[in-house]
């Protein structure tokens, strides 16, 4: 069927659910607290509820996303659906058929209670699949329905899968390159914002500039509009000196606010402003008529981060968890 919802699963955060999926065919998640699922009305806030009541200390933020994952498990699969789950311990993509409703079965194991029969129909070898669909069934979530690259998986029910995808002729590892990137990007920014909100932010501007090779140093809480002073030599007497303005917010920066900082310059000085927004196109001009002008917007304040980050010290590294991984290149042919 051309229209069948495929659903991707996970079997726990080290495959430790494995066995129970291929050897007793079946799909199950955790939330052994939650108890029996069956009994609740039909509706996410009944789900939400029945989570916070089962797990106090979760974190607020993500309770809907999390307490979605056992209603979408109950009401929204339907028999008949396509499942998906990378297998972890044998690196295949086992794909089958959903064969009946929700069951809870908490003797038999106690971490996964929550059930669904399934007839495993296929078993693919990754290499088999573009990049694109290997990274949507890698989600976050321990259940997500497929969408993107649906079709893929429909053909290797069918028996269609083709050899593996030449990397080269693969459209798919530039858009997941991509997408890699822009969420760490975004990552990274909505972490400065939420937790270095004012002062804060200006101690780890301070600390980057220090792992640029620069001296800097917080000004007067008095200073306006000059929040950061750095320079090359120890003492802070030997030109260029760089006076920094510093934002946490993420909204766009006037040219009034640019003006303020570079009315703060004396001869030779230089001026960098840092935000973790944007700037409107009047400061962008205003920056292009100076030679001795810097503005850093989010993104660049995300690239500069990441160029230093092996630098930083501990604490700055726990503010921003971050971990090397390569991805690949796509190199232009034309």
């Amino acid at each position: 069927m051309a229209n069948e919802v495929i659903w991707g699963i996970h079997a726990g955060r080290t495959g430790d659910a494995d066995a129970l999926f291929l050897k007793q065919g079946c799909i199950a998640i955790g939330w052994a607290a939650m108890g029996d699922l069956s009994p609740l009305s039909a509706d996410r806030e009944a789900f939400r509820q029945r989570y916070v009541q089962a797990y106090p200390e979760a974190k607020k933020g993500g309770i809907a996303t999390v307490s979605g994952i056992p209603y979408r498990f109950l009401h929204e699969m339907k028999a008949g659906d396509l499942v998906v789950y990378p297998s972890k311990q044998d690196k295949l993509v086992h794909i089958g058929r959903i064969d009946g409703g929700y069951q809870y079965l908490p003797a038999k194991d106690h971490g996964y209670p929550h059930r669904r029969n399934v007839s495993w129909l296929r078993q693919v070898p990754r290499l088999q699949f573009t990049q694109g669909a290997l990274y949507e069934i890698g989600s976050a979530l321990s259940l997500f329905q497929v969408k993107s690259y649906a079709e893929e998986f429909r053909a290797a029910v069918e028996g269609k899968s083709s050899d593996a995808v030449p990397v080269d002729e693969d459209a798919t590892v530039a858009a997941v390159s991509e997408e890699i990137e822009d969420t760490t990007r975004d990552f990274v920014l909505k972490r400065l914002a939420q937790e270095l909100k004012g002062l804060p932010l200006e101690d780890f501007v301070v600390h980057l500039l220090q792992c640029m090779g620069y001296h800097a140093r917080k000004t007067r809480v008095n200073e306006p509009s000059v929040d950061v002073i750095a320079h090359k030599d120890h003492l802070g007497i030997e030109p260029p000196i760089i006076k920094v303005q510093i934002k946490s917010s993420s909204a766009t920066v006037s040219d009034k606010d640019v003006s303020a900082l570079y009315g703060k310059l004396s001869s030779g000085e230089y001026g960098l402003f840092v935000t973790l927004g944007g700037y409107s196109p009047a400061c962008r001009n205003f920056e292009q008529s100076k030679g001795n002008l810097r503005l850093i917007d989010g993104d660049e304040l995300v690239d500069l981060i990441f160029d230093h980050y092996e630098r930083f010290d501990a604490r700055h590294k726990g503010l921003l968890p971050l971990r090397r991984i390569y991805v690949p290149q796509v190199l232009d042919n034309g």
